[in-house]
């Protein structure tokens, strides 16, 4: 089977077990795409659940983005004190912020250069906001899709962008957003790291590196 029939096959079946709904695990208000922006910036090296907690406050603390381009570093740092590297988040997000008023009249821009040109933001984060606000298909390689995609035998690489192009290749398109939604989820019930349960794991049959 080669890479591309593997990938194939890896999709039908987690279409079969997950749906294809996508759904988003970081909570906004998608009149306010900006929010989700701002929360997958905080979801670096933290858990949804936890962003979830503190931007259900500093949603409500900062209800437009003006509020969040004249708040004050110090202050904000509090607000979100609890999640990890919080001082480099504030001070993205902030600056963030005022490049989104003032570059992009307060608008998210769906280019995949110009949201990577934003402050705090890379290809992964650039590629949420276009799977979910623009449903541009995207691949995002988090940690979930990292270490199960390495595991299926879809790609051999570390590098997390390396790993998207190289998904890009295996993957169907109209699957890529929906990818990393269905691998998050798996990795999160099944295929769960330093304790996966292969014995129940759907995608055994393709899998390269199953437990025996």
């Amino acid at each position: 089977m080669t890479r591309k029939e593997r990938a194939t096959r890896v999709c039908e079946i987690l279409n079969n077990e997950y749906g294809t709904n996508i759904k988003c695990y970081l909570e906004y208000d998608p009149a306010k795409p900006w929010q989700l922006l701002f929360a997958t910036i905080l979801s670096a090296q933290c858990t949804d659940e936890r962003v979830n907690l503190v931007t259900r406050d500093l949603f409500k603390k900062y209800p437009e983005l003006s509020d969040f381009a004249a708040a004050d570093a110090l202050e904000f740092e509090k607000d979100i004190f609890s999640i990890g590297f919080y001082r480099n988040k504030a001070k993205n997000i902030i600056a963030c912020a005022n490049v989104l008023l003032e570059d992009f009249h307060g608008e998210l821009p769906s280019d995949i250069d110009e949201l990577t040109s934003l402050p705090g933001v890379g290809r992964k984060t650039a590629n949420v906001i276009r799977g979910n606000i623009f449903n541009i298909d995207s691949i995002v390689v988090d940690t979930h899709v990292k270490r199960v995609s390495n595991l299926l035998g879809l790609t051999k690489l570390d590098d997390p962008v390396k790993i998207e192009y190289d998904l890009m290749k295996v993957v169907p398109k109209e699957q890529w957003t929906l990818y990393n939604h269905q691998i998050i989820a798996h990795g999160r019930k099944v295929c769960i790291a330093r304790r996966p349960k292969c014995s129940e794991c759907v995608l055994r049959e393709v899998c390269v590196n199953k437990n025996a």
